[in-house]
């Protein structure tokens, strides 16, 4: 499986904007700005994004893992802080709460662990990047 997004820019860093699409239109020329990036401004960023990505795979993943243990959540809710410090992606902090009906915390704490180890976006995070680049 493959999944696609397309990013274009226009105009220089901080006085320039752009916009995202994905391949299933969700995001269709979404907006983004340095402004919506290191301000206050309308539009998303690429922090945002990663913080629904990393929420998103991470609380299915959860509830996989708690299915594999024989519990059926009732509810699963994960919110992600992505920090940005100086350039780089220092942390990606994830807070859950979740209702679980029969499970111990010793039971909910190991599957939370799973799943924080092994969902693919977290697994990305510590992953080889490649590219290809090339001018048109």
């Amino acid at each position: 499986m493959k999944r696609t997004a397309t990013a274009v820019w226009n105009g220089s860093g901080k006085e320039g904007n752009g916009n995202l699409t994905t391949q299933s239109n969700v995001l269709s020329k979404t907006q983004y700005s340095f402004n919506s990036r290191f301000a206050e401004g309308t539009g998303t960023n690429p922090e945002e994004l990663l913080a629904a990505a990393h929420s998103g795979c991470f609380t299915m993943k959860l509830s996989f893992a708690l299915g594999a243990a024989g519990f059926t959540p009732d509810t699963i809710e994960t919110n992600c802080t992505i920090t940005l410090d100086n350039g780089a992606i220092t942390g990606s902090d994830l807070v859950v709460k979740a209702k679980v009906p029969g499970i111990s915390k010793e039971k909910f704490d190991e599957c939370a662990a799973d799943a924080k180890a092994n969902c693919p976006v977290s697994k990305l995070f510590n992953t080889n990047i490649t590219m290809t680049a090339e001018l048109v």
